[in-house]
């Protein structure tokens, strides 16, 4: 995965959210956000992932130009697990996968089904193919919804804190879940506040403070921290 991103500013309601973003990352398969709340984490996801768009600034992802591409050809290539599920309640799990799969991605009924199927049993998850959304637990919910993202082959997977709403029992399905990609060398990019999860699935870290990039780099600058800022995070969660 190869994302490059060359002064690159956000601003909500006269407030800079993104400031002076500068990125140039090569071969990393996962890559964590983390940070304190506020810093601009989710946001700079957002753009990543085509949601919205820079008020300045140049992003690429692999080899596509995000000012350039159309978002619903963007969206084809990439898959996105939001904060909360998005799964249709009042459709089954199987249709909850096979339904984008189908209509946007111009499957059959057929290959749509087995590639749901096959994913439903990779994951797990066999048991509640027949069951509406409306009838998960949380943890199986986000765990449809990562299911439903990959079922489209993404070049890269966004995740944006996928474990907030979920108690610690929940979380560790769902973490579990992505570790399983990991394995399998998805490439992906989450935000998260699991410092520990980050430091076993992911290659890369990006540290961010009030809407900057303050310390990035591969995972072991978890374990050695060179800013105040970083030192200071590790701190309140306890792992410095």
């Amino acid at each position: 995965m190869e994302l490059k991103l060359h002064n690159v500013n956000k601003t909500y309601d006269e407030k800079d959210i993104l400031i002076d973003i500068n990125l140039d990352i090569h071969d990393e398969s996962g890559i964590a956000i983390i940070g304190p709340s506020g810093a601009g984490k989710s946001t700079l996801l957002r753009l990543l992932s085509l949601i919205e768009k820079p008020d300045s600034g140049e992003i690429h992802v692999n080899k596509y130009d995000l000012n350039e591409i159309e978002p619903e050809e963007y969206y084809k290539k990439i898959g996105f697990v939001f904060q909360a599920h998005t799964l249709f309640p009042h459709l089954t799990v199987l249709r909850n996968i096979t339904l984008i799969l189908e209509q946007v991605h111009n499957k059959t009924k057929e290959e749509a089904n087995k590639i749901a199927l096959d994913l439903l049993d990779r994951f797990e998850l066999s048991e509640h193919i027949h069951k509406r959304a409306s009838q998960l637990s949380g943890g199986q919910s986000q765990r449809v919804s990562i299911v439903r993202g990959i079922a489209i082959s993404p070049e890269v997977l966004f995740f944006d804190e996928p474990t907030s709403a979920l108690d610690p029992v929940l979380t560790q399905e769902v973490l579990s879940t992505i570790i399983k990609l990991r394995e399998e060398k998805m490439n992906f990019v989450i935000v998260t506040h699991e410092i520990l999860f980050a430091k076993k699935a992911a290659d890369f870290i990006i540290f961010m403070d009030c809407g900057k990039i303050v310390e990035m780099g591969h995972v072991d600058i978890l374990e050695n921290p060179q800013s105040k800022e970083l030192q200071n995070f590790l701190s309140n969660v306890f792992l410095w």
